[in-house]
């Protein structure tokens, strides 16, 4: 009778435990011991808070490294004007939170202003959060914005838009440009949404051959036009596909 080879036993693959879940078992098991030093279970504690912190900064650290390549330079589109004639260009809060927000969503991050009265004027103050819950924040001191003939509440505003726009900058080490050709074709600008491309390319296949050939010469497909022209090509559209019809059943 020929040898009998027995089934080598299976093998089930056992998931690692985390260091967090381990810390916590033991912690678990102390807080169940009657005789635990609550000294010790202190330092336990304190040692797995310092875990998760050190955890979560280096999730942020990861996430923030790998959102720099995505931030593209922002198009400096405000101007300061003094006597009539401008002074400068800068890139405006809401142009940067438009390009900004998406990105950090992407990224698991959020940003937070305090805004505080202080003697000297204003203390803005940017939280940049990470979904790990790590945060990082910077405080920037301002007075108050009283240039040409501002009255008291626009100075506040004037002073909070430009400390909230500097504090972002600082977090997120932006970087501006100005609007000339070669930078604005640089600068990602917020187009339409896909659902308001297709009601345009829906208006734009009814427009005379004249009309639709201007139109992509002026934007190239409807899914380039920018959102803040959404209304106005909505308007010229429609208005062009309803005389294309006319047109047609004259016509007929």
């Amino acid at each position: 009778m020929g040898e009998i080879i027995m089934p080598e036993p299976r093998r089930q693959a056992v998931a690692p435990i985390s260091t967090d879940n381990s810390i916590m078992a033991v912690i678990s098991r102390a807080a169940a011991d009657p005789t635990c030093d609550i000294d010790k279970m202190e330092r336990l504690l304190a040692m797995h808070e310092r875990m998760q912190a050190r955890d979560a900064e280096t999730e942020f650290n990861a996430a923030m490294a790998a959102m720099q390549s995505d931030i593209p330079s922002i198009a400096e589109r405000g101007a300061i004007v003094v006597n009539g004639q401008k002074r400068s260009d800068y890139a405006t809060f809401e142009d940067i939170n438009d390009v900004i927000k998406p990105i950090m969503q992407q990224h698991g991050f959020a940003i937070t202003f305090k805004v505080e009265n202080v003697p000297s004027g204003l203390s803005v103050t940017g939280i940049l959060m990470h979904r790990a819950g790590h945060r990082e924040s910077t405080t920037m001191l301002l007075p108050l914005d009283t240039s040409g003939s501002k009255n008291a509440v626009q100075s506040v505003g004037s002073s909070t838009s430009y400390g909230k726009r500097y504090v972002m900058s600082a977090l997120l080490n932006l970087t501006t440009r100005g609007e000339d050709d070669d930078g604005h074709a640089a600068v990602p600008v917020a187009n339409v949404t896909p659902i308001q491309a297709r009601q345009l390319q829906a208006l734009l296949d009814k427009c005379s051959d004249r009309a639709k050939e201007a139109f992509t010469k002026l934007y190239g497909s409807t899914a380039d036009v920018g959102k803040a022209e959404f209304d106005k090509v909505l308007g010229q559209l429609t208005k062009s596909a309803a005389n294309a019809e006319a047109t047609n059943a004259n016509s007929q």
